[in-house]
C-alpha cells in the first residue's frame, strides 16, 4: 500500500492510520489511545462510539497506568460551569506531558466542544482536534490530518452527519448496554444549553433499535438502557405519539433480554400507555427516573417546563397504583433564578410528597446563551446552598426511610464491577437489584465464583440512604452468558447496526504479523 511520508509535529513520518515505526528496526507499534469521559449516560455511551470508531482503526486502549498514552479524547458535558473548569484545568495539566512527548495528539469532543468550538485551541493551542457533538465519526481522520498537517483540525457540524448509533462502538460492559433511541431535544427550558448543542430530536426507526437490541443479547447482555434525551417523545419525527410505550412491549418479546430500563423522559409527554407498558412487560424494570426541577409552578413557568407540580404529582400517583413496588428517581435545581422562599418550600412539600428513591440534585448554574442566564433575580450563593443543604437532608430522610422498608426483602441483583468503592475492603460485591437501587452484598461461600454479570438473589439487612446492605449468605446464584464473557475478557463491539442488518462481537483475529505489531 503506498503512502506519502510528511513530517509532522514530532519529526516523525506520518504514515496511514495508524501506526509508526519504531527506531528498533521493522516493528511497528500501535498507537493507544485513553477517553476520559464528563457527563451523562449520553455522553458515556458516545465514548463507547470513539473507543469503537478508534479501534476500528488500528489504534489499542491504553494499558491502565500508562500515563502517556498516543491518544487522549475528552469527551464534554457543557450543563454546568464545573464542566468547563474541569477541562481546561486537565488540559493545562497536559501540556508538560505534550511537551515531553510532542507525538501525543489530545482531542476534545462533546457538547463543550460545540459550544466552545476554536475557542479550545485558543485557550489551549496544544490540542489538536476539535469535534461536535453531530460528527463523531469523523475523528479518525481528524487525527490523521492532524498529524500529517502538523496543525490542529477543528471541525463542528450544525446537524447530524450520521446517526451515531450506526458507528461502530466497543462497549465497557458485557452485561449491559446502552442503546439510543433518539438525539437532540425539542425542548427549550430556560437553563439547558444541551438542545443548542445536540439539536432538534432525530428519532431512530423501531426496527433499527430493536435489532442493536437483539444483536446485544446475543451477545449475552442482560440489561439494555433505552436512551434519549427526552424518549417520551420517541416517535414524533414518524408521527406516532405512542411509539414509545410500542417499543417498550417489542422489548418484551426479545428472549434472553431479562432487564429494560430508559432515561430520561420529560413529565409532559409521559402518557398511561407508557405506564401500562411498564406494568405489564415483565422485562421492564419497575424505576423510573422522572425530572421535576422545581415544585413550583412559578419557578416551572420561568424554566419554560410544560407541567405543573400538580400534573407532576399526578403521574407519580398513577405509576404507583399500577407498580407499588416502582422506585422513582428525580432531577431537582435550587436557586433558579427569582426562586422565593416559597417557591422552595413548594419544591420540599413536592419531593415529600413524591418519596422518591434517590434525587440528583444541582444548584442553579448559569450559562451562557441560555434565557435563564440573562434573567433577573439571580440568587447569592449563600442563599441558594443553605436551600441546598436542606434539600439534600431532605432528600436523605426520604430515601433512608423507603430503603429501611427493604430490610428482611429478597432481591435480585446482577453483579457489577466498579459500583463498590469499598468492596475491596470489607469483602462485599455490588450490583444493582431490579428497581435500580445499589445492593452492596456477601458472597458468603460462593466467594470467587460469582463473575460480573452473573445473578443471585440475596436478602436485605441493613438500609442506608444511598444504598442496601445483604450481609448474609446468597440465596442463589445463576451463572449467565455476561458472566462467562466478562470471565474471557470479551466486551461486546458493533461495528454499526443497522435496520435487519445486525453485526456484532469481537473482530475476527488477525494473523500475527511479522513485525510483532500488537492487537487487542
Amino acid at each position: 500500500m503506498g503512502h506519502r511520508a510528511n513530517a509532522g509535529r514530532s519529526g516523525r513520518p506520518s504514515l496511514p492510520l495508524p501506526w509508526y515505526p519504531e527506531e528498533r528496526g521493522a516493528e511497528q507499534v500501535a498507537r493507544t489511545y485513553n477517553v476520559v469521559t464528563y457527563g451523562c449516560q449520553m455522553n458515556v455511551h458516545d465514548s463507547e462510539r470513539i473507543s469503537g470508531l478508534l479501534e476500528q482503526a488500528g489504534y489499542v486502549r491504553a494499558a491502565g497506568g500508562d500515563e502517556t498514552p498516543d491518544i487522549v479524547v475528552f469527551n464534554t458535558c457543557a450543563v454546568r460551569e464545573n464542566a468547563d473548569n474541569r477541562l481546561y484545568g486537565n488540559l493545562g495539566r497536559l501540556r508538560p506531558v505534550k511537551d515531553k512527548h510532542p507525538e501525543m495528539q489530545i482531542a476534545v469532543g462533546g457538547c463543550l466542544a460545540q459550544k466552545d468550538r476554536g475557542d479550545i485551541v485558543r485557550k489551549a493551542p496544544w490540542v489538536d482536534v476539535v469535534f461536535g457533538t453531530h460528527n463523531i465519526g469523523s475523528l479518525p481522520v481528524l487525527l490523521e490530518r492532524a498529524r500529517h498537517n502538523a496543525a490542529a483540525e477543528v471541525e463542528i457540524l450544525e446537524s447530524l452527519d450520521v446517526f451515531p448509533s450506526t458507528l461502530p462502538t466497543r462497549r465497557e460492559s458485557t452485561y449491559a448496554g446502552w442503546v439510543s433511541i433518539s438525539v437532540g431535544c425539542n425542548n427549550t427550558c430556560t437553563f439547558c444549553i444541551v438542545p443548542s448543542l445536540r439539536g432538534k430530536e432525530k428519532d431512530r426507526r423501531p426496527g433499527d433499535i430493536l435489532s442493536e437490541v437483539r444483536a446485544l443479547v446475543d451477545e449475552g447482555v442482560l440489561e439494555v438502557t433505552l436512551l434519549g434525551q427526552n424518549v417520551n417523545s420517541y416517535g414524533v419525527e414518524f408521527g406516532d405519539r405512542l411509539a414509545f410505550g410500542k417499543l417498550l412491549r417489542a422489548c418484551g418479546e426479545i428472549e434472553g433480554l431479562e432487564r429494560v430500563r430508559f432515561t430520561s423522559p420529560h413529565p409532559k409527554d409521559f402518557t398511561d400507555d407508557v405506564i401500562a407498558a411498564m406494568a405489564e412487560t415483565p422485562n421492564v424494570c419497575h424505576s423510573l427516573h422522572m425530572p421535576l426541577q422545581s415544585g413550583s409552578d412559578t419557578v416551572l413557568r420561568a424554566m419554560r417546563r410544560s407541567y405543573r407540580a400538580e400534573r407532576y404529582l399526578g403521574i407519580i400517583e398513577k405509576v404507583r397504583t399500577a407498580m407499588p413496588d416502582a422506585a422513582i428517581t428525580t432531577d431537582i435545581i435550587v436557586g433558579f433564578p427569582g426562586e422565593t422562599d416559597a417557591d422552595f418550600e413548594r419544591t420540599l412539600d413536592v419531593v415529600r410528597e413524591s418519596r422518591f428513591s434517590s434525587a440528583f440534585t444541582f444548584q442553579y448554574s448559569k450559562r451562557p446563551g441560555t434565557p435563564a442566564a440573562t434573567m433577573e433575580g439571580q440568587l447569592p450563593k449563600q442563599v441558594v446552598q443553605e436551600r441546598y443543604d436542606r434539600l439534600i437532608a431532605c432528600v436523605e430522610e426520604i430515601t433512608w426511610a423507603e430503603n429501611k422498608k427493604l430490610v428482611g426483602e429478597t432481591v435480585e441483583v446482577l453483579v457489577a464491577v466498579g459500583e463498590g468503592r469499598k468492596d475491596e475492603r470489607t469483602g462485599r460485591m455490588s450490583g444493582r437489584a431490579r428497581d435500580g437501587r445499589l445492593v452492596h452484598f456477601d458472597a458468603g461461600s460462593l466467594a470467587g465464583q460469582l463473575r460480573p454479570g452473573d445473578i443471585v438473589h440475596t436478602t436485605v439487612t441493613y438500609a442506608a440512604p444511598h444504598h442496601l446492605n445483604a450481609d448474609g449468605e446468597p440465596l442463589s446464584h445463576r451463572r449467565t452468558r455476561a458472566g462467562d464473557a466478562f470471565e474471557a475478557g470479551r466486551s461486546p463491539r458493533t461495528p454499526g447496526v443497522l435496520l435487519g442488518l445486525p453485526t456484532i462481537g469481537a473482530p475476527a483475529a488477525t494473523p500475527a504479523a511479522t513485525s510483532g505489531c500488537a492487537t487487542h
